[in-house]
């Protein structure tokens, strides 16, 4: 099977991203993949998780954001692409990769279990785009992990993506537990609102 010359340009960019050798620090710390565009809809909620813990969005490989966490996303599919896929995998430790988001939709969802296996060990946390996608993301067999989330939940990847890196980065913890307290703020000021003002009151404020 001949590769199409965009996805061959894709390709030869990542094995030369890889080829630099990058301060850390400066390159991509979760690369966000999805099979189609069409599941971006889905996928957004992965970047708005990390943009609401502190990361930006990086386009450029050798250009970084000034943000110190980064991530970057790519349109790779596991049965019209198999070589990019392959290449995102293998290059991803060397492109400074911690942890990957994968999402994909359909009844043969393969690449985020595809990628957790060409990609190992670095973590992969597989997104179904759609409820019949989950026993394809989650059928991996034993010796062969993958992380997921339930279909549609991207936010909760981006999350879990975080905690992974906040293990060994303070800044990250002390953002996902301003998040986690935000929320619990958020209960707080409703409970007491439905309290105090009643059921009608209370839809009456809302509305």
């Amino acid at each position: 099977m001949t590769t199409a010359p965009e996805v061959q340009e894709l390709i030869d960019r990542l094995e030369a991203d890889a080829a630099q050798d990058r301060d850390p620090a400066t390159t991509p710390d979760v690369g966000i993949i999805m099979g189609s565009d069409s599941d971006l809809d889905v996928m957004a909620g992965a970047y708005e998780a990390l943009e609401e813990l502190g990361f930006a969005e990086q386009t450029d490989f050798e250009d970084s954001p000034e943000t110190r966490f980064t991530f970057e996303s790519y349109v790779v599919s596991a049965h019209r692409t198999p070589e990019l896929m392959t290449a995102y995998g293998e290059t991803a430790a060397d492109r400074g990769i911690n942890v990957i988001i994968a999402g994909a939709g359909g009844k043969s969802a393969d690449l985020p279990n595809m990628t957790a296996s060409i990609a190992y060990p670095i973590p992969v946390i597989g997104v179904p785009v759609q409820e019949k996608s989950v026993d394809s993301v989650i059928g991996m067999p034993t010796g062969a992990p993958i992380t997921a989330v339930d279909a549609g939940k991207s936010f909760n990847a981006g999350l879990s993506a975080a905690q992974i890196i906040a293990r060994e980065h303070e800044e990250i913890e002390q953002a996902l537990i301003d998040y986690h307290d935000s929320l619990q703020g958020d209960v707080g000021d409703v409970s007491e609102a439905l309290h105090d003002l009643g059921i009608d009151g209370f839809r009456e404020r809302d509305s």
